[in-house]
């Protein structure tokens, strides 16, 4: 998987900036209009964010959190990287609030009062380690899917051998192809042919049909 290209400019972002003292963020807000972001103040009513998550986009919006606000936004299937690169802004530095924008995810922070150099920093650090964090995550998820997988296609080659004879490596030919044919990777298709046995005749039908047209050509 190749690395994530680096984002440095910012024009068409949405900058949703969770605050109740909009007069300690002018500053940011006015150096994120000159950077081209279009600030958004969701509501805060009876000590909740009127935000849905649904409708936030990983590579459209960037959230500014006010570490000052007793306020609890909960990620989407308590998966922190489920929301888009998270900004924390920080007045009192107690550790309590400072875990709480870890747990968002946080990837850079801006301190208050907030001066206007220090924003484009912050969204360059912290939109681009969101991005590299997201890469690492699914390329782990994708080695693990992998991992997991092998253990179908070991079961699948024996399976083959069995059914066609042959040894391992026609047998991983075998399989190989027909993934290919299905447009699957090999991982996918050799699971999804051993959850069909024993009961799948079609699935032995269809190696003795494909053995029995390699033959006659």
């Amino acid at each position: 998987m190749m690395e994530p290209r680096l984002i440095q400019n910012f024009v068409g972002y949405r900058a949703v900036i969770v605050t109740d003292a909009k007069s300690a963020v002018l500053q940011l807000e006015v150096n994120l209009l000159k950077l081209g972001l279009v600030p958004f103040y969701p509501e805060i009513v009876d000590g909740g964010v009127q935000l849905d998550m649904a409708k936030l986009h990983e590579d459209q919006d960037v959230l500014f959190i006010d570490s000052d606000l007793n306020v609890t936004i909960e990620p989407p299937a308590g998966h922190k990287l489920s929301l888009p690169p998270v900004i924390g802004i920080v007045g009192v530095g107690a550790p309590s609030r400072l875990k709480s924008l870890m747990r968002l995810g946080a990837t850079a922070t801006l301190r208050k009062p907030v001066h206007g150099g220090s924003v484009y920093s912050a969204l360059f650090v912290g939109v681009n380690e969101f991005r590299c964090r997201r890469a690492l995550m699914q390329r782990l998820e994708d080695h693990d899917k992998r991992r997991r997988g092998r253990r179908y296609l070991v079961k699948a080659i024996v399976a083959v051998m069995k059914a066609n004879g042959g040894d391992e490596d026609q047998a991983y030919d075998r399989l190989r192809r027909e993934a290919m044919r299905q447009r699957l990777s090999l991982e996918d298709y050799c699971e999804m042919f051993i959850r069909a046995l024993p009961g799948a005749d079609e699935k032995s039908v269809e190696f003795q049909g494909t053995r029995r047209a390699d033959t006659s050509q």
